[in-house]
């Protein structure tokens, strides 16, 4: 199968087009297919597939012609992306079959709408956050409590006073499983200025990765409540670069570059 490359702040990912909804994709396939010794290599996998071919979201069809079928590395499903929305725009963009200025995609976390900059970053309508509260991550030994933030997707976002370069991500943090019976994705970050805040993350499915574009947005809205706001321009600096992450009053805003880095064809097979 065709495949290609891409990444939003080295947050990088498989593109796998497929508008009729043609291939059989596992989850033993998806590992193979990120693993990055013996596969190409990502945190996740992108199906593009036309959304009404897809059953799970057919009712989004009227409002998004495509669907971003999102796998994490491990091959379970995951709700929403907001790296992967931005490189799976671009891709729909280059390959001509959207909008070049503005369009929405179909996501599991329901329709997003994406709007291209004149720098050529990609902003994506993430939608309104919800926060349920707070629980605790551990990490190194240490306990860091955190704010629960939905995104379509579960975060616990911890601000912590130690800095965040120095700490060993290797291994899954500690969280409470009565809260996230299905996992969570957790953000740890180091306030470092007016509304600019250094982040890194360990994602569920994934492990450690350079960026996590709902995981930026998670993590500007704990920042902000920290200073009692709930609006505001924020700068998340990830290892893999900087994103910008707007909230107000009705929703949230990602914006950020995206990136295609390869194509070719895709030889793996079960």
């Amino acid at each position: 199968m065709r495949f290609l490359k891409g990444h939003g702040t080295e947050n990088d990912f498989v593109i796998l087009p497929d508008p009729d909804g043609e291939i059989d994709l596992s989850a033993a396939l998806v590992a193979k297919i990120c693993d990055r010794r013996a596969g190409i290599g990502a945190d996740g996998v992108l199906r593009v597939v036309r959304t009404k071919q897809c059953p799970e979201v057919i009712e989004q069809a009227a409002a998004a012609e495509w669907f971003m079928d999102y796998r994490n590395a491990d091959g379970s499903m995951a709700e929403m992306c907001g790296n992967g929305v931005r490189v799976f725009a671009r891709h729909l963009i280059d390959a001509g079959l959207a909008d070049p200025q503005e369009f929405s995609v179909a996501t599991r976390g329901g329709v997003r709408r994406v709007h291209v900059e004149p720098n050529g970053d990609i902003t994506v309508d993430m939608g309104k956050p919800t926060v349920y509260g707070e629980s605790v991550a551990s990490v190194g030994g240490h306990e860091y409590r955190g704010v629960h933030v939905d995104m379509g997707n579960p975060h616990l976002a911890c601000p912590i006073g130690d800095p965040v370069t120095q700490l060993d991500l290797t291994h899954q943090p500690g969280f409470d499983t009565g809260v996230f019976p299905h996992g969570v994705n957790i953000e740890l970050f180091n306030p470092v200025g007016v509304s600019r805040v250094v982040m890194r993350v360990f994602e569920r499915g994934s492990g450690e990765t350079r960026s996590c574009g709902t995981g930026t947005v998670a993590t500007a809205v704990a920042a902000a409540g920290l200073s009692g706001d709930t609006t505001g321009t924020w700068t998340v600096e990830v290892p893999g670069g900087t994103v910008t992450v707007i909230l107000d009053e009705d929703t949230s805003y990602l914006s950020g570059p995206a990136v295609l880095v390869a194509s070719g064809d895709l030889l793996l097979a079960e």
